[in-house]
C-alpha cells in the first residue's frame, strides 16, 4: 500500500495554508499534494490544532479571572475595572451559489464576521465566528453565546468595587466602539456631537483599552495572510480555519519572545489620537448604562487622572 502523509507534513502544509494564503492549487506545488487530499488535511489538521490548544483561549469562569484581567488593563492601559475588549472582524470569503447579497457587507465585499474579546496582552479570550457580514457588529454580537450570557448575567463577572487607592465605585466593564449598545457593563464612546473636556478626556481614555482588539485584528491579519485573500472554502470549514488562526496567535503571544508591538515598545503611546466616533444613534439605554460612563469620566478626570492625557486629548 501507498504510504500515508505523515503528521508533520500535514501540518507544514495546513501552517502554509494559513500563513501564505494560496489556495489548494497553489498549494500542491511546495506541498506535493492534490488539491483534493488538500481539502481533507487541512480541516483536518486545524480541528487537531484547536484540540491541542483549547487551552490558550479559554473565556474566564470565575470571579478571580476576570480581577485578573482587569488588573492587566489597569496597569498596561489605565482602564481600570475592563474585563476585555470587543470588536467584529469581516473575514473576506467566496460566497456560496445563490447566495445573493447574504454576505455583502458595507465595506462592498462578502464576510463572515468575526466576534472576539482580548486582554490586555493581544490575547483572545474568546471567539465567535459564522454571522453573515451584511450584520453589522451590533447585531452580529446579539448572535453569539458570549452576548446571551452577558444579558442572563451568566459570565460572573465581580460586582463594582472601589478603585484601588480612592473612593471611586466603578463596575466591571467591556469596552468597544460605538456600533455596540451601551449597557451598565459595556462602554463605549460618547458621541462627538455631546463631546466636552471632561467626556473627550474619558473618550481618549476608553480609545486606550479599545485600540487592544483592533491591534490585534492587525497582527493576526499579517502572521495569518489568509485574512488578506478571499477564502474559498465551504463555510464550516471557514469558521474552523479562522478559530484555528486565533488559537495559534495566542499560543505565539505566549510563546514567541520575538514580536513586539509599537504599543508595547512606547509606554504610554503619546501619539494616539482620540477616537472620533459616529453620531449616537439614541438607543433608548437604561439610566443605570447611563450612569456609568458618567463615573468612569468623573474618576478619569479627578483621582484617576494620567498627567499626560490633557496633553494628547488637546495637542
Amino acid at each position: 500500500m501507498r504510504e500515508s502523509i505523515a503528521p508533520n507534513e500535514r501540518l507544514a502544509a495546513t501552517l502554509r495554508f494559513l500563513a501564505t494564503g494560496m489556495n489548494y492549487e497553489q498549494l500542491k506545488f511546495p506541498t506535493l499534494m492534490s488539491p483534493q487530499r488538500l481539502g481533507v488535511i487541512i480541516p483536518e489538521t486545524c480541528i487537531a490544532i484547536l484540540m491541542c490548544l483549547k487551552d490558550y483561549m479559554k473565556m474566564p469562569e470565575s470571579q478571580s479571572e476576570w480581577k485578573c484581567i482587569a488588573q492587566g488593563f489597569e496597569n498596561r492601559w489605565n482602564f481600570p475595572h475592563c474585563l476585555g475588549a470587543v470588536d467584529g472582524k469581516h473575514v473576506r470569503i467566496t460566497p456560496p451559489l445563490r447566495s445573493g447579497s447574504y454576505f455583502w457587507n458595507y465595506k462592498q465585499f462578502n464576510s463572515i464576521v468575526l466576534m472576539a474579546c482580548e486582554n490586555s496582552n493581544y490575547e483572545f479570550i474568546w471567539c465567535e465566528v459564522g454571522t453573515n457580514g451584511r450584520i453589522s457588529d451590533g447585531g452580529a454580537i446579539k448572535n453569539t453565546i458570549f452576548y446571551e450570557k452577558l444579558v442572563s448575567g451568566g459570565l460572573n463577572i465581580p460586582p463594582p468595587e472601589t478603585v484601588g487607592g480612592s473612593m471611586f465605585e466603578l463596575p466591571y466593564v467591556f469596552v468597544g466602539d460605538e456600533a455596540f449598545s451601551l449597557r451598565p457593563d459595556f462602554m463605549k464612546p460618547y458621541a462627538q456631537k455631546l463631546l466636552n473636556t471632561e467626556k473627550r478626556i474619558f473618550n481618549y481614555r476608553l480609545s486606550r483599552a479599545r485600540r487592544i482588539v483592533e491591534n490585534a485584528f492587525g497582527i493576526l491579519a499579517n502572521r495569518f495572510r489568509i485574512f488578506h485573500t478571499s477564502i474559498n472554502i465551504a463555510l464550516p470549514k471557514i469558521e474552523i480555519v479562522v478559530l484555528t488562526c486565533c488559537v495559534l496567535h495566542n499560543y505565539l503571544r505566549k510563546n514567541s519572545s520575538g514580536y513586539v508591538t509599537e504599543e508595547e515598545m512606547n509606554e504610554p503611546n503619546y501619539e494616539t489620537t482620540l477616537t472620533a466616533p459616529s453620531p449616537d444613534d439614541h438607543r433608548n439605554a437604561r439610566n443605570s448604562a447611563k450612569l456609568a460612563p458618567e463615573n468612569f469620566s468623573d474618576y478619569f478626570n479627578g483621582e484617576g487622572e494620567v498627567y499626560w492625557q490633557n496633553e494628547v486629548v488637546f495637542s
